[in-house]
């Protein structure tokens, strides 16, 4: 178990009509960890991932982050989901704001800061993310790699305590794939809480410190990544990871 655990799932099953997609999910991530969630189209990976900022709400079971249960609605909710930084496949920037208003704004309405000192904050973060020169364009002038830092940028500046990453590379180019993993690899080096779901195996060898593998809306497998990559347990694991590290 971790020891300061941040994020915990306890029996946590979600139906999408008759269709079962999280079954008795039990899932501890600690403060500090990099836990990486793989598993074939249709495991339930994404739906685990929105969970836990309430984007899906779930059926039975309970979440818990830091020790307290995920609001319901209004306020509240906001704040949990400042807490729980979210970046998605596609970017969901702003269109019609540039990169500075779109890393500033959400600072200012829900964390109540000051435009200075927001602006400030952006810029700096622009920069830790590599587009900083980007700052005044619009999301349209940005490469797919560019708008995706830039949202990761968004979600750094609420000063979250977890990032959720949903497939952040599966919708860019792939020369644009590595420019976001870096900046991913840096914030697991500089001890950001992360869950990530992910289909690039090679981010969740060197970043991982847990592989959670997920088929039909279960957990298979928790594991350190050298364990799972060498020495997979079940015929499930097995297979995806052969049709997978084949191409």
């Amino acid at each position: 178990m971790a020891v300061d655990p941040l994020i915990e799932l306890r029996d946590v099953n979600k139906y999408f009509g008759d269709l079962h997609v999280l079954r008795d999910i039990d899932l501890t991530v600690g403060r500090g960890e990099v836990v990486v969630v793989i598993g074939p189209s249709g495991s339930g990976k994404s739906t685990l991932c929105r969970a836990i900022n309430r984007l899906e709400t779930i059926h039975s079971g309970t979440i818990l982050l830091d020790g307290k249960p995920l609001p319901d609605e209004g306020k509240a909710l906001a704040r949990l989901r400042a807490d729980v930084g979210m970046v998605f496949q596609s970017f969901n920037l702003f269109a019609h704001r540039t990169v500075l208003q779109n890393v500033t704004l959400g600072q200012i309405k829900v964390r109540r800061t000051g435009k200075a000192e927001a602006e400030e904050k952006a810029r700096a973060l622009l920069d830790r993310v590599g587009v900083g020169s980007q700052a005044d364009k619009y999301p349209a002038q940005l490469s797919g790699g560019q708008q995706q830092r830039v949202a990761i940028a968004r979600a750094l500046a609420m000063e979250p305590k977890v990032m959720l990453f949903d497939e952040p590379t599966s919708a860019l180019d792939p020369e644009m794939i590595n420019e976001v993993l870096e900046v991913m690899q840096q914030l697991a080096r500089d001890g950001m809480t992360m869950v990530v779901v992910t289909h690039e195996m090679g981010f969740a060898r060197s970043a991982a410190n847990r592989v959670v593998f997920m088929a039909d809306g279960r957990i298979v497998e928790d594991r350190a990544p050298e364990e799972f990559f060498t020495d997979p347990h079940s015929d499930r694991a097995r297979d995806f990871l052969s049709k997978i590290l084949k191409h």
